[in-house]
């Protein structure tokens, strides 16, 4: 048995994460600032304090964690209205981060999880699968943070004897998935035309429980020692295929229309938007040689059990609101 702590763990990943823990006989405590969402078997510690400031003192008596695994974070979003978005992303991913990490070094835990995000490397792979040792060109506030985040921690790692392990997903999606992913469930569910039947450019994305279960691994292997790994499902898909595998398991069909990737590109320009458009069309694929091979890890799940399963949870939440 490993004692974990694990921050955010009511989020979406969280969540999931706490479950397995729990279901395989580890003992765990989730941090988080607001009450409730914790999976069943899971403590709570509320530290309601933004960017876990004054975390160290505020350190339960009594808690000893072997492992943490930090998930808890600024999150990307689309139309971000800070003032200083470098900044606010910053706060709680580098410094925040930075907190948590002193304070874990300081209360005696062995191994620091770092889930940072394929972002803090590029948005698109420029014809190759990304490898963890490719340079980085992180290219938006959130992914600026998380690579300053990661160069930090491992900084930090070396000078304090904290073993830090970073691990990079792509797209997460499954069972109480929100933003874009639950966006696309909903339009294809209505039956919205799309016209993105010409795109091909294939994109990365990781099964919710695939990312547990290599989160699992990464926390408790001795090999993953010092490590950063990619991780993702055992297939890339276009987004003409993901919406096509979705209508599917919805049985509901795909409503796409071929318009040239250049005319989309044209209106990402002209409405503002090309940032979002770029991540439908783009291609950003990663490699995920390391983990496999370090770790003997495969993905539990194929993509189109993950996709299911998500759609499952998708039409279960629907019919529950008719």
């Amino acid at each position: 048995m490993t004692r974990f702590l694990l921050s955010g763990a009511n989020g979406f990943v969280g969540q999931a994460l706490g479950r397995s823990l729990v279901a395989n006989g580890h003992w765990v405590t989730g941090l988080v600032r607001h009450s409730g969402g914790c999976p069943d078997g899971v403590a709570e510690w509320l530290h309601a304090t933004p960017d876990f400031v004054g975390i160290a003192d505020a350190w339960p008596a009594g808690l000893a964690p072997d492992v943490v695994v930090h998930l808890a974070a600024r999150v990307h979003v689309m139309n971000d209205n800070s003032s200083d978005p470098d900044q606010a992303f910053r706060a709680t991913n580098l410094h925040g981060t930075l907190r948590l990490a002193e304070a874990a070094k300081q209360n005696g835990v062995r191994r620091f999880v770092y889930v940072s995000s394929i972002k803090a490397v590029a948005e698109d792979d420029a014809g190759r699968p990304l490898r963890e040792d490719d340079p980085a060109h992180a290219e938006d506030a959130y992914g600026r943070s998380k690579l300053a985040a990661e160069r930090e921690l491992i900084s930090f790692g070396r000078s304090n004897a904290l073993d830090v392990v970073i691990v990079r997903p792509p797209l997460v999606y499954g069972p109480n998935v929100q933003a874009n992913f639950l966006r696309l469930m909903d339009a294809i569910a209505r039956g919205i035309p799309m016209p993105l039947g010409a795109v091909r450019a294939r994109r990365s994305m990781v099964f919710v429980g695939n990312l547990v279960d290599a989160l699992m691994h990464c926390a408790t292997d001795p090999r993953a020692s010092g490590q950063c790994f990619h991780v993702a499902d055992d297939e890339d898909q276009t987004v003409a295929e993901l919406v096509r595998s979705i209508g599917t398991h919805l049985h509901r069909p795909a409503r796409l229309f071929d318009v040239p990737v250049a005319w989309l590109r044209l209106a990402g320009h002209i409405t503002g938007r090309s940032a979002q458009i770029d991540r439908l069309i783009g291609s950003l694929q990663v490699d995920t040689s390391r983990l496999r091979q370090t770790l003997d890890w495969k993905p539990p799940y194929t993509a189109d059990e993950g996709l299911a399963e998500t759609v499952n949870w998708y039409q279960s939440t629907r019919s529950s609101h008719s």
